[in-house]
């Protein structure tokens, strides 16, 4: 595959992105070096290897999910700046 200005340009609109005419130049020489990588493994005989899933052979760490002691409501509302009896309050920002 060749990756020329069009391309380029295409890639750019799509990610609104805007280059200068040197910057799209150095995009287009990466862009081609690293399709040339990809093209250059493609070629690697990978008959009989397993796929890799994970990097580690854990898998699925999870902690137990259980109650733990936490606050109380009292105690969280006293370091607001702002509270009422049972919520924070915070400034509007949404405007209608």
């Amino acid at each position: 595959m060749e990756v020329n200005d069009a391309l380029v340009q295409q890639l750019a609109t799509l990610s609104r992105l805007e280059f200068s005419p040197e910057e799209s130049t150095a995009i287009q020489q990466d862009l081609q070096r690293m399709i040339t990588f990809v093209e250059k493994l493609s070629t690697l005989d990978t008959t009989g290897v397993a796929p890799l899933l994970h990097m580690t052979e854990d898998a699925n760490v999870l902690r137990e999910d259980k109650v733990v002691p936490s606050i109380s409501r009292e105690t969280a509302l006293q370091n607001a700046p702002a509270a009422n009896d049972q919520y924070f309050k915070v400034p509007k920002v949404i405007k209608k």
